[in-house]
Formats: structure tokens, sequence, C-alpha cells
């Protein structure tokens, strides 16, 4: 393993890694979010657009699944450029969907194969990143990491979305979306290309034997589901880390739409350049600061005393949008606050329940396995609610929509209250 060292590498690790990892966020915040906000312009339902681009995520759910077999079959580099370069042809073929009488059939099976590929490429990103550098590199360079991943969200959920705004207004909404979406199947052709340069060779075995692994793969694989659910209390464990996010699953997919939809029908009648300006830039900026006061957070008192307090800071924030649909303000100003808030309670809550993951779920022999199903767990807690959220809102109206946001924030307190810590907190290094 050490000649995949970075030493021996003649591109320095940080030009791939942050690309790497801006790449890793685009697919994942292009659907969670933009595309919704793209439908909602197009005229398609809340119910439909929540349904749909909840329900395509479920790749990065199964993506534990699939990712033994890419140790066997071909390099990191080969999947990390092909899932790109696919990403980017899928892309030019979703631009190409919008101006159909069906768009939304296509464009969104489109989506779909979007995700998996993204899915796919966020495994091969991830192994890359751990094969060649060594533990020092990849302590200094983690920092990095998040900060691409996040800047990812910056331009999609941000500059993108304002950029359709404005071209909304000169060259009307399908042509603008057809715009964006081109410019993201460009931009990742561009980083198909780059990275076939700059990705560092992999010493891959050729052996035909190879193959005959993936029966050992299968049964490996089975092993780490087996083991995982013997854990001890594991099953509290996998529900509380589906309820802490129960209901940011409703919330975060009907506040954009909220944002977007007229003041008759009783949303706030915002244009899409203002919100891809408040969620691109105050929320994430506010997301990374809440991340960042949390680490210190929970070094100062440890995560069983933290906890409680980063589910309360990830889930009374929610209490924001309820205050919004019952004023309708028609200023900026108070909505941006509004995004503001709840993004940084966002951040500080998000970190306890990842370390909860770290810390008391995934250690054990199959400990990166184990982090990577968990996560994927994680993730259906806020795929199930935001499917229905659409319909849930379209029944009872915005105002009513976001009472039922509060209601649902209360399984998270309880299982919070009660979650088990199986392994005993790391003690503090003087």
């Amino acid at each position: 393993m050490g000649n995949n060292s970075s030493e021996n590498q003649s591109v320095k690790p940080i030009f791939w890694i942050s690309t790497l990892y801006f790449a890793m966020g685009i697919p994942f915040v292009t659907i969670n979010a933009v595309s919704g906000i793209m439908y909602k312009d197009m005229g398609i339902s809340d119910s439909k657009i929540t349904f749909w681009t909840a329900l395509i995520m479920f790749s990065w759910t199964l993506k534990p699944l699939w990712s033994p077999f890419l140790e066997i079959y071909k390099t990191k580099k080969f999947f990390v450029v092909a899932t790109q370069f696919a990403i980017g042809i899928l892309f030019a073929l979703i631009a190409l969907s919008l101006p159909m009488q069906d768009f939304f059939r296509y464009s969104i099976a489109l989506f779909a194969v979007v995700a998996f590929c993204g899915a796919t490429h966020d495994i091969a990103a991830d192994g890359t990143y751990i094969n060649f550098l060594t533990n020092k590199e990849q302590a200094k360079y983690i920092g990095w990491q998040g900060a691409f991943y996040n800047l990812a969200k910056i331009i999609s959920s941000g500059v993108l979305v304002y950029l359709a705004g404005v071209l909304e207004k000169t060259h009307g909404v399908t042509n603008a979306w057809m715009i964006i979406m081109g410019i993201y199947g460009l931009l990742f052709l561009v980083l198909a290309v780059y990275h076939y340069a700059v990705l560092p060779k992999e010493n891959k075995s050729k052996e035909p034997k190879e193959l005959r692994k993936s029966r050992n793969v299968r049964k490996e694989l089975l092993e780490v589901i087996t083991s995982f659910f013997q854990k001890k209390n594991i099953l509290w464990a996998v529900l509380f880390i589906i309820l802490y996010r129960f209901a940011e699953g409703f919330a975060i997919k009907i506040a954009p739409l909220f944002f977007k939809a007229p003041r008759t029908s009783g949303g706030l009648g915002l244009s899409t350049s203002d919100i891809g300006l408040i969620y691109g830039t105050y929320g994430s900026a506010a997301f990374i600061l809440g991340s960042v006061l949390a680490g210190y957070f929970i070094a100062a008192r440890g995560l069983k005393r933290s906890l409680i307090w980063l589910c309360s800071a990830f889930n009374i924030p929610f209490v924001v949008y309820a205050l919004l649909a019952h004023f309708q303000p028609s200023e900026l100003l108070p909505v941006g606050i509004a995004v503001v808030v709840e993004y940084f309670g966002y951040g500080f809550g998000f970190v306890g329940l990842m370390l909860y993951i770290m810390q008391q779920i995934a250690p054990g022999e199959h400990k990166t396995a184990h982090y990577a199903f968990a996560t994927g767990i994680m993730n259906l807690g806020v795929m199930i609610p935001g499917m229905f959220s659409g319909m849930i809102s379209d029944w009872v109206g915005y105002k009513m929509f976001f009472i039922w946001v509060l209601i649902a924030t209360i399984p998270a307190f309880a299982a919070t209250l009660l979650v088990p810590f199986s392994y005993p907190e790391q003690p503090k290094e003087h």
C-alpha cells in the first residue's frame, strides 16, 4: 500500500481532492434541492415533485450493497472518470428533455440514473482518498474535502439557481433551465477529462483469479449485514438515526417550494434568484459555521451530555417556517434570517448524529462498511417523509403543514433521550 502514497504522485493531492469532492457534492444537491425548484418553475405539483425527487435519492441509501464490487472490477480512477463522463452526458440529455411534452417523466428517469452514477462516484472518490493518502495526509486534507463539498452546495443551490432566475426573465423558464442543465453537463465532462489526467494511477492486478473474488465479496457483504444487526442495542440505535431527521425529511423538501409558491396559495412568492441567493450564500455559510462550532461544543462536553442539546438545535429551528407561513412577510430580510437560523441549527445538530454513528454504531471489525451501512439507513429517515411531504402540504396547506413538521420533531426528542451508548466515550486527551 505504501507505493500508493501521495509521495509517489506527480500531482499534489490538493489538486484532485478539491475537484473530486466538488464533483461529489453536485449530483446530490442538484437532485435533492435544485431539481425541485426547476420543476416548481415548470408547473409540476408539490406532491409529484417531492415524491419522485425523494424516491430517486434511494441510490445513496443502497450504495453500500454494490460498493464491494468496485474493489474487484477495474480501478477507482476508472469509476471516477466513467461516472463523471456519464453524469455529463445525462445532464445534457436532461436539458434536451425539458422542451418535450412529457418532460417530467423523461427528466426524472434521467435524474434517477444520475443518482446511481453519483452514488457510485461517491464510493470511488472516497476509496481514492483512503487508498492514496497516508493517515497523516487524510487528516491534513479532511478540511479541504468538506470545504469543496460545501462549495458544490453554494455553486449548485446558490449561484446556478440565481443564474436560472436571471435567465428566466430573458429566455423564458424552459430555456433558462435547459442552459443550467447544459452547464452541469459541460462541467462534468470537463471534470472527467481533468481527473483522467491528474488522478493517481492505481497498481491493480489483472490476474483472472481476481474475478473469482466476486463470490467472496457476496459472502463478505452478507457477513457485514448480519454482523451489523447483531450489534448490541442496534435496533434502538437504528431507530434513533431514522427518527432524528424525521421532521427534516418533511421540512427541507417543502421549504423552497413554499418560498416559490404564490402568496395567494399561502407561499411567499419569491423569485428563483431570491431563493438561490438565500440558500446558496447565507444558508450555506450558516451551516458551515454551525458545524464548526458543534465540533468544539462536543469536544468540551462529550457526545452523551451534548446530544439532547444538538437534537434541540437541529429540530427547534423548524419553527421559523411555521412563523413564515403564518405571517407571510413580503420583505426578503425575515426570510433570510429564518434560513440562517434553521441552517445554523441544522449544521450544529447534524454533527451529533454523524458522530454517534461513527462512535456508537460503526466500531467493530467492519467499521468502514458499518459506517456506510448506517448512513444509508439514516438517509431513509429523510427520504420516506420527503416522499410524502408534498402530498400532506397539498392536503392541509403550507400553514398547517409546518405545524405538522413541529409535531414530527417529537419522536426525535424521545429517541434522543432514550438512545443507548454501547461503547464508552473516548477520554479527552490533555
